[in-house]
């Protein structure tokens, strides 16, 4: 089966590029980031959950940090309607209706786009309730919804989807994703929701490979770049390889729509962001960690998607399920 994009696909990516490029570029992100709070100052262990609670504190001592605007995120509506204008949350929706009639698979393209560009807000819960809930298609209604137990942009949104009773406000380690935890229990994952949160992550490591290799490239020591070094070249190449992997994966899913293809497009996907960002900030060096960098950025939000529709452990257990019914 051939995964190639056709002219129309990629006038969709390429169109939607450049409209991030020129209302979501490098500063309005650093701009935005430096509206809140500095939630990435929390404290977590490597491989630990997406959050924290609220009260936790940041470090002492100042840093990088100190003296930042506080404050939680608020979303840009403008952003979200001209969202809304360019069909992103409307996509799937029939024409008939109103939208702009396409698939699963320009949709994974948009959300790749979306996570390429850190863009912030519930974008998965709004583009999800078009067509049900009124003025999620045009961006008019911010939409967000109770995803095992945590709730994304709980305080800007205008519909929320879910019971939010007893709910409670954590620091995340998102400074551009606050959340709150509810007691509600447990529901089973949209698969769409999955795949949409993979195209994200797909978007991440595809940025933070582009991000990598321009530094090894840049990045002189000893008289020549960094990237001549075995070492960082090896780096490199993994962040490529595991990026691409996940790009057949998630692209593959989105044609096939089947549980088990999402399962595991979901699996890869959260594997090369996170790893792709933390080995991109291997590369960087203590630079990717400064404000001035949005490397720390793609792998904060990385984690915290990692925490979406049921997480990347329900999404092992229903791939072994898949498996093991074929097996049988």
């Amino acid at each position: 089966m051939r995964f190639r994009l056709t002219d129309d696909q990629h006038a969709l990516r390429d169109g939607l590029r450049a409209a991030l490029a020129r209302r979501f570029d490098a500063d309005a992100l650093r701009a935005a980031v430096a509206g809140t709070e500095g939630e990435g100052t929390g404290r977590r262990g490597v491989g630990g959950g997406g959050a924290e609670r609220e009260g936790a504190g940041p470090r002492e001592g100042g840093g990088a940090e100190a003296g930042r605007a506080d404050g939680p995120p608020r979303l840009d509506r403008a952003l979200w309607r001209a969202l809304g204008d360019l069909g992103f949350f409307a996509l799937r929706m029939p024409e008939a209706d109103g939208g702009v009639g396409l698939g699963l698979p320009e949709a994974v393209l948009l959300f790749e786009e979306a996570g390429r560009a850190l863009l912030p807000g519930p974008l998965v819960a709004t583009h999800l309730a078009a067509g049900a809930v009124p003025g999620a298609a045009t961006g008019e209604t911010v939409v967000a919804a109770v995803d095992g137990g945590l709730v994304e942009w709980l305080g800007e949104a205008d519909v929320v989807r879910g019971d939010t009773t007893g709910a409670v406000p954590l620091r995340s380690l998102d400074p551009l994703t606050p959340l709150h935890r509810v007691p509600a229990g447990r529901a089973a994952p949209d698969p769409v929701a999955v795949l949409l949160t993979a195209a994200e992550q797909l978007g991440t490591a595809g940025r933070v490979c582009a991000l990598a290799a321009q530094h090894a490239r840049a990045r002189e020591q000893f008289g020549r770049p960094v990237g001549a070094f075995q070492a960082v070249a090896h780096l490199c190449a993994g962040i490529l390889v595991r990026a691409e992997t996940a790009r057949a994966a998630v692209y593959a899913a989105a044609v096939t729509a089947d549980p088990a293809d999402i399962a595991a497009a979901r699996i890869l996907a959260d594997e090369a962001a996170v790893r792709g960002a933390r080995d991109c900030l291997q590369v960087h060096g203590g630079m990717g960690f400064t404000w001035e960098s949005e490397v720390h950025l793609h792998l904060k939000r990385a984690w915290v998607r990692t925490q979406r529709a049921g997480g990347v452990t329900e999404s092992e257990e229903a791939l072994a399920a898949a498996l093991a019914a074929e097996s049988a």
